[in-house]
């Protein structure tokens, strides 16, 4: 029988020991930016979010932005397919869609070790390849539990030298986003240039308020 001089004694070594225990470090996948942001984007699989463009570069004034839809249309454990519609009006008031463009996120590796690849698939609307297609690039680093950044990889400069898009050469792309559920969740796209600090083009999405999905992109 314990005594009871030695019980109170035994209980708050176990209250020690048990508060040392939950005090350790999470070892779970998420306690990594990386694999934080993958369970985030792919939290939003199937789902499509109305969208519009956040930026102001005059650049992008012919931008076909009435309205702007993303959807994520293909997802599995290393690879998630982001569609891009844009939608404006055409001559005759009607809407025109354009489905050319989806986004690409691979994962490579896993906790700490995992990197991403961002490409884009760009189509016409018989579903063949544009010229400039599958382009894009890799994270360099953890990068942030809500974003990640995508320095234009060597394939991508070799495709822009070769079809003249030299102003491309420095790309960095970006993509941020909120796990799906959370209130004011957001999603966006963004390109910026190493050598030209005014480029700016970004897209954003109410990540909170899904909306009907789209026909598939062209190609898909």
């Amino acid at each position: 029988m314990v005594s009871a001089r030695i019980l109170p004694a035994l209980v708050a070594a176990l209250t020690l020991g048990a508060c040392a225990h939950t005090s350790k470090p999470p070892t779970d996948i998420a306690a990594y930016p990386q694999e934080a942001f993958w369970q985030a984007l792919s939290s939003h699989c199937g789902r499509a979010y109305d969208g519009r463009l956040a930026s102001s570069d005059a650049r992008d004034a012919n931008f076909p932005q009435r309205r702007l839809v993303a959807h994520w249309a293909q997802c599995d454990e290393e690879r998630i397919a982001i569609a891009f519609h844009a939608m404006h009006f055409g001559a005759a008031d009607e809407p025109v869609w354009d489905r050319s463009r989806t986004w690409i996120v691979t994962r490579q590796g896993a906790g700490a070790d995992a990197r991403f690849t961002l490409k884009h698939d760009h189509r016409h609307a018989d579903g063949e390849a544009d010229a400039v297609t599958f382009y894009g690039g890799a994270s360099a680093d953890a990068g942030g539990v809500r974003g990640q950044d995508f320095p234009v990889d060597d394939e991508s400069i070799a495709l822009f030298s070769r079809e003249g898009l030299d102003a491309s050469l420095t790309n960095v792309w970006r993509i941020e986003v909120d796990p799906a559920g959370m209130p004011d969740a957001a999603f966006a796209y963004q390109l910026t240039r190493r050598n030209d600090p005014t480029r700016l083009f970004r897209v954003e999405f109410d990540a909170s308020a899904p909306v009907e999905p789209p026909p598939p992109a062209w190609g898909w």
